[in-house]
């Protein structure tokens, strides 16, 4: 069985411990002759050969499947198969759709407001470490409250994002007039404190969007290029040494109601492969795999401008009313948007403190 990176020896034995327990006892009930088996779709919108389907959902999939003995059956469907748009993939879920989603958060902007402290201009450098924050983040303050209608497996974010674009970034001012497109509400703001005019579109469409001039350029991290073919179809890429000028927050979601009515020992299989450990491999798959799509574009002979740390001061300045903005709308909401801030920031350093 392929593992996800950290799963400890201890936690497998008792895992292992417990489904066999729970085996005994259901077989000890003279009504139930044959374990029930379960079928779950997952729905996401990338194709099977990306890395998030590829390296992350996969490897969450075949654990299940093969921890649980054969009883659960993952059907995977990539790129939309299932119908509608990815916008729609987290409502999919209560429609009845499917049974288990990995979406973009930004794909249904206000509808999961914390997640956006970790999409804030320059807040996140690791992906790794913004996940673990992430993850205990929500267990403290949106499990019960914005996600209460869904049953979370997985929260992360992408390595650092990146502009790509048909013609060199260097400075702010060589994004005014350019369209680019925003993966989310925050990254949208942003581009237009820089300049830009954003344009709103899930990754599939950029490639088309790109071919047509409808667009200028796109925020994505390096990981995603190679999936949607960027550095085929534009030239030049701006990158940010330390803090990422953007990054995006995913979550990956069950049906409440298909997970409760699971039996005890498959909840169990299901929450052993999922939660923090789950959400930490995630966002560090991703983010080691921006270095192979970065590769790829070098191949191609395409121009890669990296900003220095010391020189983003001009456009960590430009972005400031993002992060003013973002509190006002917490505060809004009778939330402390600061002191979010403030313990995302905390959380990230202690996870690096640890994991050196």
């Amino acid at each position: 069985m392929t593992s996800f990176s950290g799963l400890s020896n201890k936690l497998t034995g008792l895992i292992r411990r417990s489904l066999i327990a729970a085996a005994v006892g259901f077989a000890a009930l003279p009504s139930m002759s044959h374990a029930q088996e379960v079928t779950l779709r997952l729905h996401q919108f990338l194709p099977a050969q990306s890395v998030v389907p590829a390296q992350i959902l996969d490897v969450w999939a075949d654990n299940v499947e093969a921890a649980s003995g054969g009883r659960i059956e993952i059907e995977r469907y990539p790129s939309m198969q299932l119908g509608g748009t990815s916008p729609e993939l987290i409502d999919q879920l209560r429609g009845g759709v499917a049974d288990i989603v990995w979406t973009v958060v930004g794909y249904t902007p206000g509808r999961f407001p914390t997640t956006e402290v970790f999409e804030l201009p320059f807040m996140v450098e690791d992906a790794a470490a913004a996940s673990y924050a992430y993850w205990t983040m929500f267990e403290r303050h949106m499990a019960q409250g914005e996600f209460a209608d869904y049953h979370v497996l997985g929260t992360w974010v992408h390595g650092p994002g990146v502009f790509h674009a048909n013609a060199p970034i260097s400075v702010p001012s060589d994004l005014e007039g350019m369209k680019i497109r925003g993966g989310s509400r925050l990254v949208n703001q942003l581009l237009e404190q820089l300049g830009a005019e954003p344009v709103g579109m899930p990754a599939p469409a950029v490639p088309e969007a790109l071919s047509r001039g409808v667009i200028d350029g796109a925020t994505f991290p390096w990981e995603v290029t190679s999936s949607v073919r960027v550095a085929e179809l534009i030239s030049y890429h701006t990158e940010f040494e330390g803090p990422a000028v953007y990054n995006l927050t995913f979550v990956m979601a069950m049906n409440k109601d298909v997970y409760a009515g699971l039996p005890n020992d498959l909840k169990a299989v299901i929450d052993a492969n999922s939660g923090l450990e789950f959400s930490v491999f995630a966002g560090r798959t991703q983010q080691a795999a921006d270095a192979p799509a970065r590769d790829i574009a070098v191949d191609l002979g395409n121009e890669i401008i990296t900003i220095p740390e010391a020189d983003a001061s001009q456009w960590r300045d430009l972005a400031a009313p993002v992060y003013e903005a973002w509190v006002a709308d917490m505060a809004a909401q009778g939330r402390d948007g600061a002191a979010l801030i403030d313990e995302a920031r905390a959380l990230m350093a202690e996870y690096e403190a640890a994991n050196p």
